[in-house]
């Protein structure tokens, strides 16, 4: 089997090997294998947008369906300047596992923009996501594919989707996006759903290992909507968070940081640097510190072959999309570092999102309460069935949860067949 050149990129090459490799352990059929390794379709737009300076720049966006078999699809929308073709497939068929892992009636999809949000004004943000949604329109639509928000978009991205959309549409269309503000058909404890997944899937592996959530000492990289709300939570819960980063740098403190008056720093000045009784330390850096738990929650590729021998946890939760390398995994692995995969430990946002979209086409929302406590069965039921996998087949869980994912998925084509 060869690659399709055009959607070249590292981390598309990763999902590929994962996918060949789980493929052979399952002995999946080979023409169903085949059609795994492609997405259902692919678009490229060019989105011109009118600057705050007067000038028009063009843009590149991109649109990934990997699979339709189970369900509408469902993934992020990204703004970032390393997004491309190969990184957004990638990211796509990462999604279809995930949805078919936690057993959502979702295809996996992905989306994004190639620019830099943090330099660009609201306005020009707006402009850019307009157009955006209205190129890629054909698309999109609550029974077709339903974006949500991930790096450098967020609820306010999401509100200028639905409304674009709607007002092509001459209604209000809630369920075509979720992550939106409240107040426009989102979700009680949206926001907080990564992060709250994440700790979830630590109550389960503490407990399998046998050892207490409490007490336990916690290093964060990224302390932004997924990292940061998962540290406040485990906080709550008595482990001693020792130090986080965000994309200026860290902070650490191995006697622990107050997190509540961390955040009030962060509202403050804009970041974690300059916190009170703590030592600076880079995002390199933070990684290796000794704690039980890490959680990498900013970008891919952090955990590699030249630092995981360094790694100190005993457990690596990812929150982020692909943050240990393939050459990583096998080093921690061997050093018998328990890794609870992306696919699984992040799963709590996409859970809750599809939370969002039956909400929103019912037009009946729910208590937070009810959200947290659906949220908690659904993490809680993936993790121990691929703990159990896992177990079985003597396999770490990467492994166990892209078996699963994959088995569900390729299930669905398998029943459905081929057309015509």
């Amino acid at each position: 089997m060869t690659e399709k050149t055009e959607f070249e990129s590292h981390l598309y090459r990763t999902a590929l090997a994962q996918l060949d490799r789980v493929a052979g352990k399952l002995q999946l059929e080979p023409d169903i294998h085949e059609r795994l390794r492609h997405p259902r379709r692919a678009l490229i737009v060019s989105i011109p947008v009118r600057m705050d300076d007067g000038k028009t720049q063009v843009f590149q966006g991109y649109r990934v369906h990997h699979s339709t078999v189970l369900g509408p699809t469902k993934g992020g929308l990204r703004y970032d300047l390393e997004v491309n073709l190969g990184e957004v497939t990638a990211l796509a068929m990462l999604m279809s596992w995930k949805c078919a892992l936690v057993g959502l009636p979702y295809g996996g999809a992905k989306g994004g923009v190639t620019c830099n949000p943090r330099a660009m004004s609201a306005r020009e943000r707006e402009h850019l996501t307009r157009r955006y949604t209205t190129e890629i329109m054909l698309l999109i639509g609550p029974d077709l594919d339903i974006p949500a928000p991930d790096l450098g978009t967020d609820e306010q991205t999401m509100a200028w989707m639905m409304d674009t959309y709607s007002m092509t549409q001459g209604k209000s269309v809630p369920g075509v996006v979720t992550g939106k503000p409240l107040i426009v058909g989102g979700s009680a404890g949206r926001r907080e759903a990564t992060g709250r997944g994440i700790v979830y899937a630590l109550y389960q592996a503490t407990r399998v290992l046998g050892q207490q959530l409490r007490d336990q000492k916690v290093v964060v990289q990224g302390f932004g909507n997924v990292g940061g709300v998962a540290a406040r939570l485990l906080w709550r819960e008595g482990c001693v968070v020792t130090g986080v980063s965000d994309v200026k740098g860290g902070i650490w403190n191995a006697k622990g940081l107050d997190i509540r008056q961390l955040e009030a720093h962060v509202a403050a000045t804009g970041g974690v640097g300059g916190f009170p009784d703590t030592e600076p330390i880079s995002n390199t850096q933070i990684l290796e510190q000794p704690c039980d738990i890490l959680i990498p929650a900013a970008i891919g590729s952090q955990l590699r072959e030249d630092n995981a021998d360094r790694i100190k946890a005993t457990i690596v939760a990812e929150g982020a999309n692909g943050p240990t390398t393939p050459e990583a995994d096998v080093i921690l692995r061997d050093r018998g570092v328990t890794v609870i995969p992306d696919i699984l430990a992040n799963a709590g946002g996409v859970i809750v999102s599809y939370f969002e979209w039956v909400q929103g086409l019912q037009y009946y929302f729910w208590r937070e309460s009810e959200i947290t406590s659906r949220l908690q069965e659904v993490m809680t039921r993936a993790f121990n069935r691929v703990w159990a996998l896992a177990t079985k087949e003597g396999v770490d869980l990467r492994t166990a949860a892209l078996m699963e994912g994959i088995r569900r998925v390729a299930e669905g084509y398998k029943v459905r067949g081929l057309y015509p």
